[in-house]
C-alpha cells in the first residue's frame, strides 16, 4: 500500500501544527471536490485559508497546490479535503482565476 506523508510545521500564532498521512484508504475522501475562495493567504509562511462553498474553512499549504505558485486573496479554488489529527486540510488544490 502506498502512503503519502505530508508534514508541514505552520509557524504562526494561533494556528496549529499540521502533520497528516495519507494512504489509499482515504482516497474515496479525496474523490469529492469543493470549491472555494481563498480568504487568506500569507506568502512568506506558505499558508493561509480557504472558505469552501459549503461554508467551511479548511487550512491550505503551498505544498498543495497543483502546479506550484502561490494563493492569492479573494481567489477561487477547487480543492478536496483530508481529515488531519487537527482538523481538515485542504489538498490537490487548483486554482480557477
Amino acid at each position: 500500500m502506498k502512503v503519502l506523508l505530508f508534514l508541514f510545521v505552520l509557524v504562526a500564532s494561533g494556528l496549529p501544527n499540521i502533520v497528516y498521512s495519507q494512504n489509499n484508504s482515504q482516497n474515496s475522501q479525496q474523490s469529492v471536490r469543493i470549491v472555494g475562495t481563498i480568504k487568506w493567504y500569507m506568502e512568506a509562511k506558505g499558508y493561509g485559508l480557504i472558505t469552501g462553498d459549503d461554508g467551511r474553512e479548511v487550512t491550505v499549504h503551498f505544498s498543495a497546490i497543483q502546479g506550484g505558485g502561490y494563493l492569492r486573496e479573494g481567489q477561487t479554488v477547487e480543492y478536496s479535503v483530508v481529515m488531519g489529527p487537527r482538523g481538515e486540510v485542504a489538498t490537490n488544490v487548483v486554482p480557477l482565476n
